[in-house]
């Protein structure tokens, strides 16, 4: 038996111990049915209920969701529309979350699948200074994809250097700009 201070007092009958929580205005828990003798405890079941509950709450919250984010394109995606879909690759990378670049295929599209892995290997150059690759490009029916994941340490570092926090700005310019900021 268990009281509420935590306190040792001894073995006892089932009566007393269900005496002295009702006389302390509490609940008397059985913790270790098993044990020899069964251990008891002296509580308030319902502040331990409460506590438990804000405890798995706070848990819930510090947890981290992980979310894929996807970035679908075709072989004959164009330039422009290419560096639009790279830098919400980049901002997503960014925020924590996964990308899954899938490159679709239609008709003739198929018998030249090295236009879309040439595509494939150009996005994934275009945010490797911020993601680690989970699976290379590989085909599955008449799709390719890669999955990318963040790697803390290459967004740690890119931050450094970018502490305006832009997340849109791509490798290449970055470069242009210093330069523009310098002369």
């Amino acid at each position: 038996m268990i009281d509420d201070n935590g306190q040792m007092l001894g073995v006892m009958t089932v009566p007393e111990a269900l005496r002295l929580a009702e006389e302390k205005g509490l609940d008397l828990l059985e913790i270790a049915p098993t044990a020899q003798p069964p251990t008891c405890k002296i509580m308030d079941y319902g502040k331990w209920k409460y506590e438990n509950k804000k405890k798995q709450a706070a848990a819930r919250k510090k947890q981290t969701v992980i979310v894929v984010k996807e970035i679908q394109m075709r072989p004959r995606t164009d330039q422009h529309d290419f560096e639009t879909k790279m830098k919400h690759a980049r901002n997503f990378l960014l925020d924590g979350d996964k990308v899954k670049i899938n490159m679709r295929f239609l008709g003739r599209e198929l018998a030249h699948q090295e236009f879309g892995m040439n595509l494939m290997k150009k996005a994934v150059q275009f945010v490797e200074d911020l993601a680690l690759i989970e699976t290379p490009p590989k085909f599955e029916g008449k799709q390719m994809f890669t999955l990318l994941a963040p790697d803390p340490l290459k967004i740690k570092e890119y931050e450094k250097k970018n502490p305006k926090k832009q997340k849109e700005i791509l490798p290449d310019l970055v470069e242009e700009e210093i330069e523009e900021e310098e002369g």
